[in-house]
């Protein structure tokens, strides 16, 4: 146990610190002022709370929720809704607000899960480093590629993929677009499309199809899509060994085994066909 925790506790307070993939980086207090600490202005959010906290240790879920209501700019609904914090680090500790720089001591952290809302406020799930136990540590045979298009395994450059283009259209799943072009068709499919500038900057959604100026997406953001928005258009590959020789003369980085027998090997029998 910490030794600042040994006295009287009249001054500790929560803490909150959420770091999204982006690097966005925001703190939170229970305290009712802000509070800096680390290096991070804590806001007063009285209204955010964490569930019981229960520490194991053994590999069992501890079963931690966090809720809060959304009355802070630093936290939106559409925000949430929109994926911005998928996948964010939270941190949950205890501190002393009249002494911050006496440290803290961690509670709980992992990675925000699913997140519900109801009326004005909003609760998530905290995925501990147990959650990672679930994930496949060695890599699994398969027909198709396993490296993600143009990262370090597949080797080719992103820039050679890589184009600009201004939104200048919008209906349903399908966007019309000036400039980057013109794209044959399927050159995009499996690629992504990421905002540059609109309400939704920052955010990536992944492409189904396209043709010459127009690209399909697979969902759809949640803010508006406005025209004159600027988007980043990556490529995409089907992971097949034919596209990966042929299309993009690759074939030596190829990261699966569609020569190796699946598992209908195991039901021939002489004579089969």
């Amino acid at each position: 146990m910490d030794a600042w925790m040994d006295g009287p506790l009249i001054t500790v307070a929560y803490g909150w610190r959420l770091e999204r993939t982006d690097g966005v980086t925001v703190g939170f207090t229970s305290h009712d002022a802000d509070v800096l600490h680390d290096s991070i202005l804590l806001k007063s959010s009285p209204g955010m709370q964490p569930t019981t906290v229960v520490q194991s240790v053994g590999l069992e879920n501890d079963g931690l929720d966090v809720s809060g209501a959304l009355t802070s700019d630093l936290i939106r609904q559409d925000d949430l809704m929109a994926g911005r914090w998928d996948g964010a680090y939270l941190e949950i500790f205890l501190f002393d607000w009249s002494a911050p720089a006496r440290g803290k001591r961690v509670l709980a952290s992992g990675e925000l899960g699913a997140v519900s809302f109801a009326d004005d406020a909003f609760a998530a799930e905290l995925l501990g480093i147990q959650s990672r136990l679930d994930k496949a540590v060695a890599s699994q045979t398969a027909p198709s590629c396993r490296a993600q298009f143009c990262d370090a395994a597949c080797g080719l450059s992103r820039e050679r993929f890589r184009h600009l283009a201004i939104i200048s259209h919008f209906q349903g799943y399908v966007i019309s677009v000036n400039g980057g072009g013109p794209f044959t068709p399927g050159q995009l499919a499996y690629g992504s499309v990421r905002w540059l500038t609109g309400p939704n900057a920052g955010l990536e959604f992944s492409i189904v199809g396209n043709g010459t100026a127009v690209m399909e997406l697979q969902t759809m953001p949640q803010a508006p899509v406005n025209a004159g928005d600027m988007i980043q258009v990556i490529e995409g590959c089907d992971k097949l060994m034919a596209t990966c020789a042929t299309r993009f003369g690759n074939g030596i980085n190829f990261r699966g085994e569609p020569y190796l027998p699946g598992n209908d090997l195991l039901t021939r029998y002489p004579g089969a066909n």
